[in-house]
């Protein structure tokens, strides 16, 4: 049925006595109004459709069991995330998750799962802080320090010798804008970090006041074509870049930005803020898709656009690995249901032999994806309108 690596340990639905199906439920944490949402649409979806594959898989080869889903809308809000995964546990007895997609959440997270030994599986949460060896967290995403990277070679490679960051108050993009700035330095290039911003924001007039003050006092000494500016944010880019329009000054560098805005619809809601965008040629990273012609992983991908109307990404399609994984995991070794220790060590072995929609996964010893391609995408005005457009990949 499956056009890659994923398949469970063969069995015969002859040779298997009729037994009563016994169904596990995993659930979704993932942001479907609010921030990032574009990522958490996609998820869901790509978590139905892995259930759907699943459960036929198994009912085929006579397996008694199945697979169900749920999914809590978290907003990319802490406290949403943190209220639906202690209700989901303490209501439902549910005890496998995927998602959170921010480090912010899966922080906040992180406690209440480890004490009451849940398995956790995001797909978007790239923070550093959170790489934590021996807990049952795990990220089938690259972290910041592999994507922080990529992006600083490529600004400095670009010609870029200073940098201005910025970054959003959670540790996801305060992570990204470090591990940025780490490698740009490393490179020789100098770096002028600012504080986070705070995530409530809707005026960004003193975060640009105190930006337009460091980028007079570079463009003092240093060519425009030396400078850029890095910002590590979500959705709220589209506030800034339209507050940001109003100044002429911002649109004499280059602007570069992180995962967490890269494919957003919300920017291309603002023609205001995608003009700003395109003039300032901004472009961000997406966690790449692995090359080469795959047949279900075309068919996923069509059948997410023709529901959502969103290309879904690889962080999108981790979701459905993730699906995967913990089901092969559960089904190969039903011992590790009761046995929370048995769970992760089988889950990091289930991982690492397996190759799906995203490649093969290689888990390092904090349990996370420790490397990956980036695909750029810029905004760019074309047939009229504003659109995302693939630019380029890391190098």
């Amino acid at each position: 049925m499956l056009g890659f690596s994923v398949l469970f340990t063969a069995c015969n639905k002859e040779d298997k006595a009729e037994t009563q199906t016994e169904t596990i439920q995993v659930a979704g944490l993932f942001s479907l109004t609010g921030n990032w949402s574009s990522l958490g649409i996609t998820s869901q979806e790509a978590m139905n459709i892995a259930a759907t594959d699943i459960n036929a898989y198994l009912e085929s080869n006579g397996s008694k069991y199945r697979f169900s889903t749920s999914v809590f809308d978290t907003k990319l809000d802490t406290l949403l995330a943190k209220n639906f995964i202690e209700k989901a546990f303490n209501e439902n007895k549910i005890k496998y998750f995927i998602g959170p997609q921010s480090s912010a959440e899966l922080g906040a997270i992180r406690t209440f799962a480890s004490n009451n030994n849940l398995l956790i599986v995001s797909q978007g949460s790239t923070a550093s802080s959170l790489a934590i060896p021996n807990d049952a967290i795990f990220r089938f995403c690259p972290g910041d320090a592999v994507e922080g990277a990529a992006m600083g070679n490529t600004i400095y490679t670009a010609g870029k010798r200073k940098l201005i960051t910025i970054a959003r108050d959670d540790a996801g993009n305060k992570g990204l804008q470090a591990a940025v700035g780490t490698k740009f330095n490393n490179l020789g290039g100098q770096v002028d970090a600012m504080n986070a911003y705070a995530t409530g924001l809707t005026d960004y007039s003193a975060v640009l006041a105190e930006l337009k003050q460091k980028l007079i006092s570079h463009l003092s000494n240093t060519d425009s074509s030396n400078i850029g500016i890095y910002l590590a944010s979500f959705d709220e880019c589209k506030e800034l870049f339209e507050q940001a329009s109003l100044d002429p000054i911002f649109s004499k560098v280059k602007w570069y930005g992180g995962d967490g805005i890269v494919l957003s619809p919300a920017l291309l809601s603002s023609n205001k803020a995608s003009e700003f965008a395109a003039k300032v040629n901004f472009f961000a990273p997406n966690y790449g898709i692995p090359n080469g012609s795959n047949a279900k992983l075309d068919a996923i991908k069509n059948s997410i656009k023709s529901k959502t109307n969103l290309d879904i990404d690889a962080y999108g399609l981790a979701v459905y690995d993730a699906m995967w994984v913990i089901a092969k995991t559960l089904v190969e070794n039903p011992i590790s249901q009761n046995d929370f220790n048995i769970l992760k060590s089988a889950f990091v072995t289930t991982s690492n032999s397996y190759n799906g929609l995203t490649g093969t996964l290689s888990l390092n010893a904090n349990g996370d994806k420790n490397s990956g391609t980036f695909d750029y995408y810029g905004i760019v005005f074309e047939n009229n309108t504003y659109t995302w457009k693939f630019v380029g990949k890391s190098l």
